[in-house]
């Protein structure tokens, strides 16, 4: 079995102000044709819209309507206190 990357990425919704961390994983072989990318656990008022094996192509919608890809309006979670 492969071994999977794990990080956190800080969620911020554009269009009402929401926001909060996501945990996801990816397997961590560059050989692989897919990453199966997946959202492990996401924060309160943020669901999944559309799921995919890369993180461009993940959809996200908030509790007020917007719709983004996971990658477009998250950030590294360095600073996570």
């Amino acid at each position: 079995m492969a071994i999977r990357d794990r990080f956190s990425k800080k969620l911020s919704c554009p269009q009402c102000g929401n926001e909060g961390f996501a945990e996801a994983s990816e397997v961590d072989d560059p050989k692989r044709k897919h990453p199966d990318f997946k959202v492990d656990q996401l924060p309160r008022g943020f669901g999944v819209q559309r799921p995919s094996n890369h993180q461009e192509n993940f959809m996200i919608k908030c509790e007020c309507g917007r719709k983004f890809p996971f990658r477009s309006l998250a950030e590294a979670a360095a600073e996570r206190r």
